[in-house]
């Protein structure tokens, strides 16, 4: 199991930017994707960013694409995720989540994470 604490959420203008992280603890060397997810209010929780830990390869949702980065720091076993360009639509709770079971590839999926982390809260005022 690994444990996931987020962090850096708060309130930003559109057109700010922003960055959360994600610490990681407990199993994290089984690790085989570590994805950011969000859930505005009255909606399914969607798909931002992904990382794949063995290689680092990065998959973003079609939203997220030219404005968001995600990235890992070994050393801190944390995931970052920077957000650029921020619109009012980009409000939401965001969690990450370890996929430390599956490997499936569907990286994009909720139901193939394990572990979650209990979410920051990103407000976009416009």
């Amino acid at each position: 199991q690994v444990q996931l604490v987020e962090s850096g959420g708060g309130l930003v203008q559109a057109g700010g930017s922003l960055r959360v992280s994600c610490a990681a603890s407990g199993r994290t060397f089984s690790t085989y994707f570590m994805g950011w997810f969000r859930q505005a209010p009255g909606k399914e929780r969607e798909f931002v960013a992904a990382i794949r830990w063995r290689d680092s390869s990065t998959y973003y949702a079609d939203s997220a694409k030219g404005r968001f980065t995600i990235s890992r720091d070994n050393a801190k076993n944390t995931v970052y995720l920077q957000m650029n360009s921020l619109k009012p639509e980009d409000t939401a709770v965001y969690y990450c989540a370890a996929d430390t079971r599956f490997n499936s590839g569907r990286y994009y999926l909720p139901s193939f994470y394990e572990d979650w982390g209990q979410g920051t809260q990103v407000t976009v005022s416009s």
